[in-house]
């Protein structure tokens, strides 16, 4: 019986195996341009386009360097990656996650190690730097559960926590074209990552 396919070929040419991935087969363009093609929400928001995972993750890497009174470049790097693996397996709303249980979770982390370890940062965050980021997170899921999925405040309050206790609640939301979004997120990665160098 043959073995089931376990890699994805990237866009770069790169084959990714999903199972056992390597750093070296993972390119930031791969990165982006799947991210900026994968919806928020299943795709259950208001515009012309798609919120998408990459134009969330530069909200999330926002809100992470406004919480964080001295910002390092490097965990403001992994803000910005912070769902980097979404880009080869997709973005599952949190009751499908709950469903189908700890495999997607393995697979989540697998990943994000793999995507860690290729940009420099350590292939397990630090807790402190973790929960900061989680938080910038739930406060950017609140801010587009209102703006742009339907959610009353007090649904938003109750899934997500109240985003206005941390005075970010205010961000205006317009999703862009993926092709101007993923050019955000290269050009913020690579801001990002030159800031990292020097340091």
């Amino acid at each position: 019986m043959a073995q089931a396919r376990a890699w994805q070929r990237m866009l770069s040419g790169r084959r990714l195996d999903l199972l056992d991935p390597s750093p070296l087969d993972i390119e930031i363009e791969d990165i982006a341009h799947g991210l900026a093609f994968v919806a928020r929400w299943n795709g259950q928001t208001i515009g012309d386009f798609p919120y998408s995972v990459a134009e969330h993750s530069l909200l999330v890497e926002e809100i992470y360097g406004q919480l964080d009174p001295r910002p390092q470049a490097r965990w403001r790097l992994a803000a910005l990656l912070h769902d980097a693996p979404e880009y080869v397996i997709g973005d599952m709303i949190s009751p499908v996650k709950a469903a189908v249980g700890g495999g997607y979770a393995a697979l989540d982390k697998r990943l994000a190690q793999a995507v860690h370890v290729r940009f420099g940062l350590p292939p397990v965050l630090p807790p402190s730097i973790k929960a900061r980021i989680k938080r910038a997170d739930r406060i950017s899921a609140w801010i587009e559960a209102v703006r742009l999925a339907g959610f009353t405040v007090s649904e938003a309050d109750r899934y997500f926590g109240d985003a206005r206790a941390a005075g970010l609640e205010g961000h205006a939301l317009t999703p862009r074209p993926p092709a101007e979004v993923k050019q955000a997120f290269i050009a913020r990665f690579r801001d990002l990552m030159a800031r990292c160098e020097t340091v």
